[in-house]
């Protein structure tokens, strides 16, 4: 039987004291500084990752840092080289293809460095991110009743590799498309290839809040580890698609707009009696997809390098969303902040959208 790993970390300090009880007092600060000198370890066994041609088993491996920490808390040179001894740890276990979890996948070149500094496949699981948030922002417009064809679509942190290609993608079928980064000039050269590609001009901007005041759908995929959607700027009946971990969308957007359908970006149930041990927030069989690219690899037998990188190459989501329905993976509904949203909930969501455009048409018609 053929084993992957998928190398993981704590999102945020918080999620330290989750595991170590006795930091519940400590600083943030104090927390890094204790994961800060741990070293990687595996964390459970998962099994029963079941399709019809194949079975896999495999592992969480931890790699003991924070987003802040990834994200320049530390050089990039060392968070790299313990992202590599995690994935040491992958190879002594048997692994054959490791996946990059959260901002493991970010830090540095994108996995390139570590993939060559491994004896087995690595991969960071963004072709099959980018599948599963382009079918659940389809069948979030199609059940809010918004035409992609007439839409308006922000991509806010476009300039990265998974927001690049879900542009490049949505470019064709989008009424218009806005890519929002901080980096205008690498937004530029975007538009320019999208031109070149589609023939579509796509709007540039560095300035989230006009962006999405204008958006009636928006994919948020930033590196950010600080909320960037202001719930108050939304039109009545946007969709938010949010495929960034950490979250680019706080939990007070749902509770402050009930005009907006948010949806987490990027879930899928994965085939088998499958038995992670260990709890992130999902019900039983689902998982990121970033994790289900690495076992869908598995599955297949395809356990080279993959999804490397800061440019994600339009053929390697093809062959992964083919892969992915061979083997029985599919996207896991709509969920929200990991809860799941009924076709019921989404029907008042829109609802209260027509009521609150309408109103609003009166009130500019007075």
């Amino acid at each position: 039987m053929r084993k992957f790993a998928f190398i993981i970390h704590p999102v945020v300090a918080d999620d330290v004291a989750r595991k170590f009880k006795f930091t519940a007092s400590w600083s943030d600060d104090w927390k890094e500084r204790l994961v800060r000198w741990m070293p990687s370890l595996k964390v459970s066994r998962i099994t029963g990752v079941l399709s019809e041609h194949a079975e896999v088993e495999g592992y969480f491996i931890a790699c003991p840092l924070t987003s802040r920490q990834l994200l320049g808390g530390m050089s990039a040179k060392k968070a790299t080289e313990k992202i590599i001894r995690a994935g040491r740890i992958a190879e002594k276990l048997g692994a054959e293809i490791v996946g990059l979890g959260a901002l493991t996948s970010v830090v540095g070149d994108a996995g390139i460095t570590i993939a060559e500094q491994l004896n087995i496949g690595v991969t960071t699981g963004n072709s099959y991110t980018v599948a599963t948030a382009l079918m659940a922002s389809r069948l979030a417009a199609e059940k809010m009743g918004v035409d992609i064809a007439d839409a308006n679509v922000a991509i806010v942190g476009a300039s990265g590799s998974i927001g690049q290609v879900c542009a490049r993608l949505l470019s064709k079928e989008a009424g218009s498309i806005t890519l929002v980064a901080r980096n205008v000039e690498r937004l530029q050269q975007l538009a320019q290839r999208i031109k070149e590609e589609s023939g579509v001009v796509a709007r540039v901007s560095s300035d989230v809040r006009a962006s999405l005041a204008a958006a009636d759908i928006v994919i948020t995929v930033t590196s950010s580890i600080d909320f960037v959607v202001d719930p108050l700027v939304l039109k009545p009946g946007a969709i938010v698609c949010d495929v960034a971990r950490p979250r680019d969308v706080s939990e007070e957007v749902a509770r402050l707009r009930d005009d907006i359908l948010i949806v987490d970006g990027g879930v899928v149930e994965v085939p088998g009696d499958v038995d992670f041990r260990f709890n992130f927030g999902f019900p039983p069989r689902m998982a990121y997809a970033c994790m289900a690219e690495t076992m869908i690899l598995a599955l297949e037998g395809k356990v080279g390098d993959f999804s490397l990188g800061r440019e994600i190459r339009l053929d390697q989501v093809e062959e992964i969303t083919r892969l992915a329905e061979k083997h029985g993976f599919k996207l896991a509904g709509f969920r929200t902040f990991e809860r799941a949203v009924t076709d019921e909930k989404i029907a008042e969501i829109r609802s209260r959208a027509e009521s609150r455009r309408k109103k609003a048409a009166i009130a500019g018609n007075s």
